[in-house]
């Protein structure tokens, strides 16, 4: 069963950076196609980023060019390094593993298939 903890969030500026972590247990990012999350309130939880077992990369075109998703093979970590942030970027984030799915059309921000949802981190983001 996958677990996941997201760790990173915090209160910002518009413009500022913050570094979201998420480690946990049951899936391998070497493994799994992996993604990261946001949800607003009165939104659905929607797929923003995601990178595959060979290390492809997408991300939803309003994240696109400010937010890096990356992986740490040998601590099994997810990140998502934030940068030139917006208020309309404040929400709570989560990561997912997901599990039946390692590459290709599966593994999108729009596709990727969330089954067990951690915490999160909250992300706010002032004007």
């Amino acid at each position: 069963q996958v677990k996941v903890v997201e760790t990173g969030g915090g209160s910002v500026q518009a413009g500022g950076s913050l570094r979201l972590s998420c480690a946990g247990s049951g899936y391998s990012v070497s493994d799994n196609c992996m993604g990261w999350f946001r949800q607003t309130p009165g939104k659905e939880r929607e797929g923003i980023a995601t990178i595959d077992v060979y290390g492809t990369t997408m991300y939803t075109d309003g994240v696109k060019g400010r937010f890096t998703i990356s992986t740490n093979i040998a601590n099994n970590t997810l990140f998502l390094q934030m940068n030139s942030l917006k208020p309309e970027d404040s929400g709570m984030y989560y990561c997912a593993a997901d599990e039946y799915c390692r590459s290709g059309y599966c593994c999108r921000p729009d596709t990727i298939y969330g089954r067990s949802w951690g915490p999160g981190a909250q992300v706010n983001v002032s004007s």
